[in-house]
């Protein structure tokens, strides 16, 4: 290249302070393009603080509609009721995406256990999920029975008819000398946003071997009792201080034979009955456990509707959380709370009427309870899947820029687990600027497992699940008799909304969808 001339050396130093001060300028353009939009988190923090809808959803969705177990008839009603509200918002296309869920509903209509000899007393107990029902009210003797294999089954041949069967040694209960609630120290999340990039899949590991033993002697045990006659079982229930966790407790599949009633008590009251059988006192327990069983097709449904985007409409940020509980309380902490958080920051967003490039695509789903099944089957339908042999992706796949998901209780939001997505820290820590002032600051390269982000990262889809003040909730509600209503913070509901409602606004306006990582595999 020749030399330059001396007039346009001249000319070039002439213009050098002004070609840096527009280069400073485009740099600081450019760190500017993921500040919110102050006016913008002004009205949303206005509409979620003050004319609020966030407990009255909850409500519907626990008092009214709750529990709302897949495929169960509960929540068909709770999903036509969100229906009805997302018209009302003025959504766009509010529908249910039907998926193959290949089990059958579950309905407990009416429920009690008692002792009633040798000194009565009722007792804190459900029945499991699934599990079989009684004929009417039944009266049996209590039987301690110790099977490690099924080679024990023939010791106990002949004698259990019309019994109420126990099979675990009571709990080993401890005292609990700390509160049961908890909101994050500042110490804490510290610790949190210093978190190295996690290592590896995350995946959990599989059953060992003893426990898949373990599974198939109780199974075949199940069967075992049938042939026996025997009234049912009464589990020791996992859980303290008359708070019983209640999961499933029999098959949900469609073709499953007859079973007997599974009956989760409290492990006050299992300790106790154990106790006084050990002594050679005869007990005698009467249930009335009249269940029923919904056969259908098979399917159950993800709940979904939109804002239409402007000039990049054809391009999706998501917001979801799982709308299935279990059935001892109403679901109101898992996953009520997640659940009308979405819908509120939805209306929010609706209501406010502001334009987003994007298209926000609430998506409610079902099934999350027996394994993330709702989001897998959305996920796989619309956006691919990766396995082994490489990716296999839709185009729709490209079109999705984020999506974020509520499903750690009512606790209030204090930052995001980034799921070792770096490059999207410092998007979020400018998006999260705006609520410093409530206490949400953090964010964390560490994953966070168990809820349904996890079937969008699986496919590169930025997916976040955020961090959430723990509160009570894995001490008293989640999966318990006491997931419900008044267990629910509704500041922390309301501040949940603002910032979900905030992060999707942004993520609708961004100029480019939020970074993506490699498939994991």
């Amino acid at each position: 290249m020749p030399r330059a001339s001396l007039a346009v050396r001249r000319a070039a130093r002439r213009l050098a302070p002004a070609l840096l001060c527009l280069a400073v300028a485009a740099a600081g353009a450019a760190a500017q393009t993921d500040v919110p939009d102050s006016a913008a988190m002004a009205r949303i923090r206005d509409e979620g603080f003050h004319h609020s809808q966030v407990m009255d959803i909850e409500s519907w969705l626990s008092d009214v509609y709750g529990p709302r177990l897949t495929a169960s008839p509960y929540a068909r009603e709770a999903a036509d009721w969100v229906l009805k509200q997302l018209t009302t918002w003025g959504a766009s296309n509010p529908h249910l995406e039907w998926w193959d869920f290949g089990g059958r509903g579950w309905v407990s209509d009416r429920f009690s256990a008692q002792v009633v000899a040798p000194h009565p007393f009722p007792l804190i107990a459900y029945p499991g999920a699934w599990s079989d029902g009684t004929h009417g009210p039944e009266t049996g003797a209590v039987a301690i029975v110790h099977v490690d294999s099924m080679a024990d089954f023939a010791k106990y041949h002949g004698t259990l008819a019309g019994k109420w069967v126990m099979t675990s040694a009571p709990a080993d209960l401890e005292l609990n000398f700390t509160p049961d609630a908890h909101r994050f120290t500042d110490e804490e999340l510290a610790a949190m946003a210093a978190a190295p990039e996690p290592t590896g899949s995350g995946a959990r590991p599989g059953p060992t071997a003893a426990i898949i033993r373990q599974r198939m002697v109780a199974a075949e045990f199940s069967r075992f009792l049938v042939k026996e006659h025997a009234l049912g079982e009464l589990r020791l229930g996992r859980g303290s201080d008359g708070t019983l966790i209640v999961m499933a407790a029999g098959a949900r599949d469609l073709h499953a034979p007859p079973a007997l009633p599974a009956i989760l008590v409290s492990a006050e009251n299992y300790g106790r009955i154990y106790r006084i059988v050990e002594k050679g006192i005869p007990v005698k327990v009467e249930v009335n456990a009249r269940n029923r069983f919904i056969d259908g097709d098979g399917k159950s449904f993800n709940i979904v509707a939109e804002i239409p985007g402007t000039d990049l409409k054809d391009q999706v940020v998501m917001l979801g959380a799982h709308f299935d509980s279990w059935p001892s309380g109403t679901g109101a902490a898992d996953n009520g709370a997640g659940a009308a958080v979405m819908l509120e920051a939805f209306r929010i967003l609706k209501t406010l009427k502001m334009p987003m490039r994007r298209t926000v695509r609430l998506a409610l789903w079902t099934g999350e309870e027996q394994g993330l099944l709702g989001s897998r089957a959305y996920v796989r339908e619309h956006f691919g899947y990766a396995d082994s042999t490489g990716h296999h992706f839709t185009p729709e796949n490209a079109k999705i820029a984020a999506y974020f998901n509520v499903d750690n209780g009512s606790g209030a939001i204090r930052g995001v687990y980034l799921q070792g997505n770096a490059a999207v820290k410092p998007i979020f820590a400018q998006w999260l600027a705006p609520f410093r002032d409530l206490g949400a600051s953090t964010l964390t390269l560490s994953n966070t497992g168990g809820t349904d982000h996890l079937s969008f990262d699986a496919v590169t889809i930025p997916g976040f699940q955020f961090i959430q003040d723990p509160l009570d909730y894995h001490t008293r509600t989640h999966h318990t008799n006491e997931d419900v209503y008044e267990r629910v913070q509704p500041h922390d509901m309301m501040q949940n909304a603002v910032i979900v409602a905030s992060f999707v606004y942004d993520a609708a306006n961004r100029a480019e969808p939020l970074p993506r990582m490699e498939v994991k595999r």
